[in-house]
């Protein structure tokens, strides 16, 4: 083996144990062939840069699935080219796709980085983003059902030009985080998605046994701010209200996936509806919670749509 081999397998090693140093050397090494790949496809302009940021976004995640360290050069540059087919795809009015394999067992991008320490660098460098910038970054790539540019620009109340102007801004900040990377430790991000999950079968359990209120007044702010659709509807008592008229009809939310930084929470629920009802509610709904002082201040519902129904042609 090589000396640049032998060190790319000791940087991507520690990389997979946690160090977020290690992988801000590796992406540094192999940034010139990264370059070159996103220059071949997209020629000159300021995509490449984009690309070759979204790819050290996706290292982050996916670092841990590397299984042969000694090619983890032409892994990154495997992760550029799907970049900018994405892109070439976005630029003919087709939602771009990460094609980047996931693991085996299919699971999500949460939980791939949820497995190494990584996972508390990233969190710490996506909460030193701001709001604006937060939230398109934790729905695009922590979410599982809220992901497209769309559906952020609809859960955001923004256009999808914003979405995408906000997502390019944050990847070349989280780039440069990562390119100044610190040996700096971090709150543990597994422990707080753990809480999280208890806290959201905990509200849902207590809102069954009518005790909703008590919830509210616990965890959230008394001038909390209920949006939908980028429109205040209200505040405490409008929850109150919707949980219970949504219980009395005999409507039930199962957690689906939960994303816990410090200061915003996202909670996807499955909508369950009564077997005399199935149309009563859409299929599923966002809790995007932004939290200040420990406390929720803001809440954001995104509800899933339905599929539009087949149209039977008619019988020739």
């Amino acid at each position: 083996m090589d000396i640049a081999r032998a060190e790319d397998v000791l940087l991507t090693r520690a990389a997979q144990r946690g160090e977020a140093a290690a992988l801000g050397t590796l992406l540094e090494r192999h940034r010139p062939g990264m370059r070159a790949v996103a220059l071949s496809l997209l020629g000159p302009g300021p995509d490449v840069d984009d690309v070759v940021q979204e790819a050290a976004l996706v290292a982050l995640r996916r670092i841990a699935d590397v299984r042969d360290p000694q090619a983890v050069g032409p892994w990154l540059r495997m992760v550029v080219r799907n970049a900018c087919r994405s892109l070439l795809r976005e630029s003919r009015r087709t939602e771009p796709v990460d094609e980047v394999p996931l693991a085996p067992d299919g699971a999500s991008p949460e939980h791939l980085l949820d497995r190494h320490a990584l996972r508390d660098w990233i969190w710490e460098a996506v909460e030193e983003l701001s709001p604006a910038l937060r939230l398109p970054v934790v729905l695009r790539y922590f979410s599982s059902g809220v992901t497209s540019y769309q559906q952020i620009a609809e859960a955001c109340a923004v256009p999808v030009g914003t979405v995408r102007s906000r997502l390019h801004q944050a990847r070349r900040l989280l780039a440069q985080a990562l390119a100044d990377t610190s040996a700096s430790g971090h709150d543990d991000t597994a422990r707080r998605t753990e809480a999280s999950w208890r806290e959201a079968h905990e509200t849902l359990a207590a809102a069954e046994r009518g005790e909703f209120g008590k919830v509210l007044k616990d965890r959230y702010s008394p001038d909390l701010s209920l949006l939908s659709g980028g429109h205040r509807l209200g505040g405490v008592g409008l929850m109150l209200v919707g949980m219970d008229s949504d219980l009395s009809a005999g409507v039930r939310q199962r957690p689906r996936h939960v994303v816990a930084g410090r200061s915003l929470v996202v909670w996807e629920m499955d909508l369950v509806n009564p077997p005399d009802a199935p149309d009563h509610c859409p299929p599923g709904v966002a809790w995007i919670m932004s939290l200040e002082g420990g406390r929720i201040n803001e809440l954001r519902l995104y509800h899933a749509t339905r599929p539009a129904a087949r149209r039977e042609l008619p019988a020739a």
